[in-house]
């Protein structure tokens, strides 16, 4: 979270030997740590694996980030931090998965990278723990920042010219009645058609035909349904389970998903990896689905706009979205849990309905989707404006927190760079004159470069 960039140089040691053999050379020493000319080459080669610059300016960027990350190091092993095994375990792991994925398996991994994956493994390993060491490091000294007292806030708001502070996006709070259409008869129509199509290719049509016809994942049906060779963990379990448990060549029954329903022939398996292929069709429903329920929306809304009815009473009482029905229809952001919405944060179908709209308005009956699985599923509601904040300068008086959270922010990124500073400076370093025309950020790496 603070000085992420940092991290990256730590990160990008895990990268592969694919792109051929390099003549070693240390490029750096930082206290006793060495930084091979490996370690860049194989960090500039990850970068473009992701389509990122790797150029001789990134060169430099990744350079510095790699000597930053080496002094935090350096400074978490005086300080006898201890490493977080669980959350390097769990990047082994989500690294592994990504690596065997993208390359198609454990073997294409060990070709790519010139070892063996229990060698990577190893090296991935310490990797990881050199980077929990470094992200406490950085905490350690973000954490010596103490909380802000109301007086420190508003000194800071005083202080500081109006046009420099914060300004506050435009913030929604909402509330809504949601109906979904007949889903029973919806996804026992899609079943039926996923049977119809496993019976054909039983019968003997292809597989890859039907599902460049017919699936509704346009990743894969393009390529006959086929999903490469991954690791299981990257699907629904309800999918990988399926997958795991069939021999190739054979087809599933249908599979539920929150993507949808699926069936599914598996081409290869290698340990914990598969490579299948899918046809993936999602629940379609009805123009009189929609009619239905827009005209019992369109009456659940007159009846509060006549006073009949509470809104609140209304949610809890016709409205099917479990999340937020008990609590009288209010909505919160999935990801944060804040009742507030900033525009980006509504579905832009919601936006469309409310932004016109005054505080305790309620909107016309929409379409939209809720939060299930990866795209969400078609839902019909009405939404009410409960409050809106405007867009505005940053107060002391209404926004307190959101200034305090940003002092506070500029105040440990202040205190790891003078961190960064001091260290330079008091630490052994030699850089390599190969980087004298780079543009570091920090200028004290100019004074650790060799002389000729």
């Amino acid at each position: 979270m603070l000085l992420a960039t940092a991290l990256l140089g730590v990160s990008t040691l895990a990268t592969a030997q694919r792109y051929g053999k390099v003549i070693d050379k240390t490029i750096a020493v930082v206290g006793n740590e060495m930084i091979l000319i490996s370690d860049l080459e194989q960090g500039i080669q990850e970068a473009r694996l992701q389509g990122m610059a790797s150029d001789e300016k990134a060169r430099c960027e990744l350079l510095e980030r790699m000597l930053e990350s080496k002094l935090f190091l350096l400074q978490a092993r005086l300080d006898s931090l201890s490493i977080n095994q669980d959350m390097v375990q769990s990047q082994l792991s989500q690294h592994i998965d990504m690596m065997r994925t993208r390359l198609g398996g454990d073997e294409a991994v060990e070709e790519a990278f010139g070892k063996p994956l229990y060698k990577l493994r190893q090296e991935w390993k310490k990797q990881m723990e050199d980077m929990s060491l470094t992200q406490q490091e950085q905490m350690e000294i973000a954490n010596q920042i103490p909380d802000l007292t109301p007086a420190d806030v508003k000194k800071y708001i005083d202080t500081t010219d109006a046009a420099d502070l914060p300004i506050v996006p435009i913030k929604y709070q909402l509330s809504q009645v949601c109906l979904y259409p007949d889903r029973e008869a919806a996804n026992l129509a899609v079943k039926e058609k996923l049977l119809s199509l496993r019976e054909r290719i039983l019968n003997g049509e292809k597989f890859s035909t039907l599902a460049r016809i017919y699936s509704e994942d346009p990743g894969s049906a393009r390529k006959g349904g086929e999903l490469g060779m991954a690791s299981k963990s990257i699907f629904w379990p309800a999918f990988s389970d399926v997958a795991m448990s069939l021999k190739p060549g054979t087809i599933s029954q249908v599979v539920e998903t929150p993507d949808g329903f699926h069936i599914i022939e598996v081409i290869e398996k290698s340990g914990d990896m598969f490579n299948a292929r899918h046809i993936l069709l999602k629940p379609q429903y009805t123009v009189e689905d929609r009619e239905h329920a827009f005209h019992v929306l369109d009456s659940i809304r007159t009846e509060i706009n006549n006073k009949a009815l509470s809104f609140e009473l209304a949610a809890r009482f016709y409205s099917e979205d479990n999340a937020t029905r008990t609590n009288g229809g209010q909505m919160a952001d999935p990801n944060t849990g804040s009742s507030y919405f900033e525009i980006d944060q509504l579905k832009p179908q919601d936006y469309v309905a409310i932004k016109d709209l005054k505080e305790g308005e309620i909107s016309e009956p929409i379409e939209s989707l809720d939060n299930e699985g990866r795209e969400g599923n078609l839902v019909y509601k009405i939404i009410r404006v409960d409050k809106i904040i405007p867009a505005h300068t940053a107060t002391f008086q209404n926004d307190f927190t959101q200034i305090s959270e940003q002092v506070k922010n500029q105040l440990q990124m202040k205190a790891i760079d003078d961190y960064l500073r001091k260290k330079i400076k008091d630490t052994k370093v030699k850089i390599d004159p190969m980087f004298k025309d780079c543009e570091f950020r920090n200028a004290g790496w100019y004074d650790k470069i060799k002389k000729k």
